[in-house]
């Protein structure tokens, strides 16, 4: 750090000192009234870099509080370097200030304004976002009805020299299309959430605050390890069967007792990634490696390290890996544009011909790409542990050779001793490794329903931690006697406003939220399985249907000659 800002913890700090700090690429955060400077330890943060990255020139107090134990948060307190004034306005982090990787021309970049700087407004006018967004539309939503041939007796005898329109730009006419969609979805949320000023947005946080006191006095952080016996059971039951059906030369029925089991005991894995289990850090992620990489072939260092970034910037189109499916799936209108993603290195979700062929249909293909995701997620495990973000976690280090021992494991008894040893012949072996993953959709299915039907826009910085958790995520409903079958996924968005909390208290946590939500106001989006599936496949169709709008206008305007541009 540059010698002027070596200044005593207890000193007020500006934010201009704050933003310069910054511009010279250091990470400092707002935690509890104080600037945090992590520069020394943000490569050694078990979490990785990004989590730290999104939260820079942010008040982090509350993402910071929910993530870490006690130790943790007296350690960072060796990190302040000045008190700062309170409440803090939340600066961007560098790493947001990407921009979708096609821009617009320099004709349009005034009718194209920016979105950050729509959303960096305290107050919008909804009426006249409203007006603008019909205005726009209206040449797009009347494009199809447009006569392509003149009426030859309504033509001039001879034709004069008058300009030519100017020439259809599908790229112009993309970024616009796309634009006018967010800025619509913008103005849903705003009306239909708590205002972003900022005392309601910090009477919000005070709410959640005291509610994660409560949550903390109720002793909803302590582990039911009496209920981990009993999910045990179920596990070695279901084991026990895949090994008794296939020792009986019962192949094919053997290998949907061992999807079932994938599909159960990756409960138990999601909650050793969030340390819910022992509090521990070694001992959790031993269990989550032992889990993921040795017992399914799944590496537990990629699923956290897409998860928790996934926690904080949930259902950002730029950032959230977890949404970041092009051209296969779009949940969000901004993808449109074609987006850089921070996640994956600055890599391009460029917007493309397939994807103008694929999404249209994305609410039929869901189901189908769900039964064959594992395969998938093979891919991305080995990815990451090739890659140099594995490596990159100081003193958890060791964590990478251990996982690709334990994935070593899995494809050695796996892909060796069971499938090629044991199997018969090949027509078995296909059907064996067919069914036993194709069981495991019901997992994959579970996981992006609560995200995928759910809104991406940003309200902007004002918006609390809370509130865009709540507002990006379902929870879906169910008997407690059915607990076993959605191993706490169905809680996703108590979970995510707590997610140290063990999965077998988040019943009651829910409880809690509900009267948090009548209190504040935040809407708490719960739904039904079936309901829920509902959601999604409508957020796909919706979606689906502005691509294909989008590519019948153009080819519409092409062929006319009109621009698109009004």
């Amino acid at each position: 750090m540059s010698q002027q800002y070596k200044v005593s913890a207890q000193n007020m700090i500006s934010p201009q000192t704050v933003a310069d700090l910054i511009a010279q690429g250091e990470p400092v955060v707002v935690h509890e009234g104080y600037a945090l400077n992590i520069s020394k330890w943000i490569d050694n943060h078990p979490g990785g870099r990004l989590a730290i990255l999104h939260m820079v020139g942010r008040d982090a107090t509350d993402e910071i509080n929910i993530y870490h134990s006690n130790k943790a948060l007296l350690m960072m307190k060796k990190y302040r370097i000045g008190r700062v004034q309170e409440p803090w306005i939340n600066m961007e982090p560098p790493i947001r200030a990407k921009k979708a990787c096609a821009e617009p021309e320099l004709d349009e970049k005034k009718d194209l304004q920016s979105t950050h700087d729509r959303r960096s407004r305290r107050s919008v006018d909804l009426s006249s976002v409203a007006a603008t967004i019909t205005k726009k539309l209206s040449p797009i939503d009347g494009c199809v009805n447009r006569s392509r041939t003149p009426d030859p007796e309504k033509q001039p005898l001879l034709r004069s020299e008058a300009p030519l329109p100017p020439a259809f730009d599908k790229k112009a006419h993309r970024l616009q299309y796309a634009t006018e969609l967010e800025e619509k979805e913008i103005m849903d949320g705003l009306r239909e959430n708590p205002s972003i000023d900022p005392e309601t947005q910090q009477q919000i946080l005070l709410d959640y605050r005291e509610l994660h006191e409560q949550i903390k006095a109720e002793g909803l952080y302590k582990c039911n390890y009496s209920a981990y016996g009993y999910e045990s059971i179920r596990y070695a039951t279901l084991f026990a069967s895949f090994a008794f059906l296939l020792y009986h030369q019962w192949y094919l029925t053997s290998a949907l007792f061992l999807g079932l089991f994938w599909q159960q005991i990756m409960f138990t894995a999601h909650d050793a990634g969030h340390r819910g289990i022992s509090g521990n850090f070694v001992i959790d992620t031993l269990i989550g490696a032992f889990i993921a990489d040795f017992c399914c072939g799944l590496s537990i260092g990629w699923w956290k390290s897409s998860h928790n970034v996934h926690h904080l910037i949930t259902n950002m189109p730029e950032h959230d890996p977890d949404i970041q499916n092009t051209p296969i799936f779009s949940t969000s209108p901004t993808y449109i544009k074609g987006v850089i993603s921070t996640f994956y290195k600055d890599f391009e979700f460029a917007w493309d011909g397939a994807c103008e062929f694929l999404l249209p249909y994305q609410k039929y293909t869901y189901y189908p790409i769900m039964a064959l995701a594992r395969f998938n997620l093979y891919l991305l495990s080995w990815c990451h542990l090739c890659s140099p973000r594995a490596a990159q976690l100081g003193a958890a280090w060791w964590t990478r050779p251990v996982e690709i021992v334990f994935m070593a494991c899995y494809w050695f008894i796996f892909g060796y001793l069971l499938v090629w040893c044991t199997l018969p012949s090949w027509p078995i072996r296909i059907g064996f490794v067919l069914i036993s993953h194709l069981v495991t959709m019901i997992l994959h299915v579970q996981i992006t329903l609560s995200h995928w039907g759910m809104p991406t826009s940003d309200l902007g910085p004002t918006e609390s931690f809370p509130q865009r958790q709540m507002r990006t995520t379902m929870d879906v409903d169910c008997p407690a006697w059915l607990d076993w079958v959605h191993g706490g996924l169905q809680f996703q968005a108590v979970h995510h406003l707590f997610p140290r909390v063990p999965r077998h208290n988040l019943r009651r946590g829910q409880e809690l939220v509900r009267e948090f939500s009548k209190k504040t106001g935040v809407t708490y989006h719960c739904y039904g399985f079936v309901e829920g599936n509902k959601v999604v496949l409508n957020r796909l169709e919706e979606i689906g249907n502005m691509v294909k709008m989008m590519v019948e206008c153009q080819k519409d305007m092409a062929a006319t000659g009109e621009s698109g541009l009004h």
